[in-house]
């Protein structure tokens, strides 16, 4: 099974990634963007629109990147640029409040109604830092329990690997991180409730909060067992701690109001980014009032921000919320998620490849596993090489899916019957070669 072409690679991608290799780590400023968990050289993007984006080479692409998640309209619907450019014409920052701000404000309450009271930051992994900064200071605790294969953005705290046994604090999971920085931090299985008791039974007394991606994106599409979740709400409850759920990637994709509201379950507080800003960076933390109020200038809780509540980002947020909200829209791309799901599992089937396609509003993950995907040490057993292969069978076929086997594949309300059909026949010669 071939991974990637050995041919020396002339095109315009490769030249530029040579040069970006001068300046940056690995030629890139995010690491999965190297392409080093499938080989080959990454691409290089220059326009997209719809469901597609364009490459230095001219390779029109059809996208199930979609920077990762924001792009639920697809990329640069005319809503979102249109509010972009209005608002920057009157100026693109003041270090001031505006009335941006609270309008994106009532736009997310009013589809995650829990978020009563709510601070924007500029990023998933601030709006994450401030959260369990905040958990610790009202409960006067520092314990923070965390799940294997959730990722909650590169702050230190949150960086920490599982070990063994029932409740094992977190080692650091990178070089830089001191072990003084994930020692307070415990990481349990996903998707064990035992282990969840357990742990609460005999550290209950010092864990400030339960902080989980309610459906796991960050290790591909985990779906939470029965139970699961409730667990988690019963286990805060009932020991006074903080439950956080990190809605950054689930927010307004797994259902317009987020898996909390999938699932019926209020947390405590939640954090969000990716789609409340249109792609632009952003990111929030909101909750109960009583909470949010002990952040400053109400509290003394400390968090701050230069750019937070920048009016363009918050106006792009706007207009996508104010498009969510139209009927059908959402559902337009749920049904197409469902579609994909179904066409790759039955083109897998077709070819006798063994295929798990774990979905859930717009977000689908296809795993190259014989079993169900329910952790992280399941999705770690996945066949990622032959993932590798599929990925760039692929991409020559027009199809850009994510450059590992762990992301998530994210659909828009831009892709269409058409874009569906042409992603399973894709997928089709893909299995049929790599079967």
């Amino acid at each position: 099974m071939t991974l990637i072409d050995a041919t020396p690679d002339t095109s315009e991608s490769a030249r530029l990634y040579d040069v970006a290799r001068q300046y940056f780590p690995g030629g890139v400023s995010s690491p999965v963007r190297a392409f080093n968990g499938v080989g080959g050289t990454p691409r290089f993007i220059v326009s997209g629109k719809g469901a597609y984006v364009t490459d230095a080479d001219g390779n029109r692409l059809l996208d199930y990147v979609l920077a990762y998640g924001p792009h639920i309209l697809g990329h640069a619907p005319q809503v979102v640029l249109d509010a972009i450019t209005e608002t920057a014409s009157h100026g693109t920052s003041f270090g001031a409040p505006s009335e941006h701000e609270t309008e994106l404000a009532q736009a997310i309450q009013g589809f995650v109604p829990s978020m009563r009271v709510m601070r924007f930051v500029t990023s998933g992994t601030e709006a994450v830092m401030s959260a369990i900064r905040l958990a610790r200071a009202a409960t006067g605790r520092d314990l923070i329990v965390k799940f294997d294969g959730n990722y909650h953005g590169h702050a230190d705290a949150v960086l920490a690997r599982a070990g063994s046994g029932v409740a094992t604090l977190g080692l650091p999971d990178s070089p830089g991180v001191p072990a003084a920085a994930t020692s307070d931090t415990m990481v349990l299985p996903y998707n064990d409730v035992d282990t969840v008791r357990s742990a609460f039974a005999e550290h209950g007394q010092r864990i400030a909060a339960v902080i989980v991606e309610p459906i796991a994106g960050n290790m591909g599409v985990v779906l939470p067992v029965p139970g699961f979740l409730e667990a988690l709400r019963w286990q805060t409850t009932a020991y006074d701690a903080v439950l956080i759920f990190d809605e950054v990637m689930t927010g307004f994709r797994v259902h317009p109001g987020g898996a909390q509201t999938l699932f019926g379950i209020t947390p405590d507080l939640t954090t969000l980014g990716k789609v409340i800003g249109g792609g632009l960076p952003v990111g929030a933390y909101g909750g109960r009032p009583d909470l949010m109020r002990q952040i400053a200038p109400d509290g003394p809780v400390y968090q701050a921000g230069t750019l937070a509540g920048n009016p363009v980002v918050m106006a792009a947020g706007i207009a996508v919320l104010r498009e969510l909200a139209r009927p059908g829209v959402w559902q337009r791309a749920a049904d197409a998620t469902t579609a994909l799901a179904e066409g790759l599992v039955r083109e897998a089937a077709i070819a006798g490849i063994d295929l798990q396609v774990p979905h859930m509003g717009t977000m689908l993950t296809p795993f190259f596993s014989d079993r169900p995907v329910l952790d992280y040490t399941a999705a770690r057993a996945s066949h990622t090489r032959r993932y590798s292969a599929f990925f760039h069978m692929m991409l020559d076929l027009g199809v850009s899916p994510p450059p590992s086997a762990f992301e998530t594949w994210f659909v828009s309300t831009a892709h269409g019957e058409k874009e569906i059909d042409h992603t399973v026949r894709a997928a089709a010669q893909a299995f049929a070669s790599i079967g």
